[in-house]
């Protein structure tokens, strides 16, 4: 490689130039060292250029690569779902989760109606012992409130009567 020859006759440019020991310094043709330089830019931009063409053509392959990889996912896991959605064992599951779904709520009704029948059948029940209860203790309870009230006013219609008898017997002292 031309560009790899030029650095090397830089370097010997360079060890064979002569120095200045108290400034670490060394003092070289300057015209020399431009061409030299001339000639690697003349060199080099061919290997550059290589060396970038070679770094794009390897981010384009990699590219390519994953855009092939991403498709060839998404083939597989396409094709694995309408698999598994077509696959016999699914299907069954499926149709069996169906079926234990309509038993389900069979079931289900008929237990509802058990409970709606059981509660109706219940609150029948205490509404036959209210009306047992209400034949039993209100008709007997209302008699003796009856008779009660019917004494309170025996009682009144009573002291009434002797109220009366004092104003009179009060009226007839009194003409008297």
């Amino acid at each position: 490689m031309k560009v790899l020859e030029l650095l090397d006759e830089l370097d010997e440019i360079i060890e064979v130039s002569s120095s200045v020991p108290m400034f670490k310094k060394v003092l070289v043709d300057p015209a020399e060292i431009q061409e030299v330089v001339k000639e690697i830019r003349i060199e080099l931009p061919d290997e550059i250029q290589q060396a970038q063409w070679i770094k794009n053509e390897r981010t384009r392959i990699l590219d390519e690569a994953k855009a092939e990889c991403e498709t060839l996912l998404n083939e597989a896991m396409s094709k694995a779902e309408s698999l598994v959605e077509t696959d016999e064992i699914t299907v069954k599951a499926k149709a069996r989760a169906e079926e234990i779904i309509r038993v389900a709520k069979e079931h289900s009704s008929i237990m509802k109606m058990s409970i709606l029948d059981y509660t109706d059948s219940m609150l029948y029940n205490l509404q036959e012992k209210m009306d047992q209860l209400y034949a039993m203790y209100f008709t007997d309870m209302y008699n003796d409130l009856q008779n009660t009230f019917d004494k309170i006013n025996q009682n009144i219609s009573s002291s009434r009567n002797e109220v009366k008898d004092q104003i009179y017997k009060t009226q007839v002292d009194k003409n008297e």
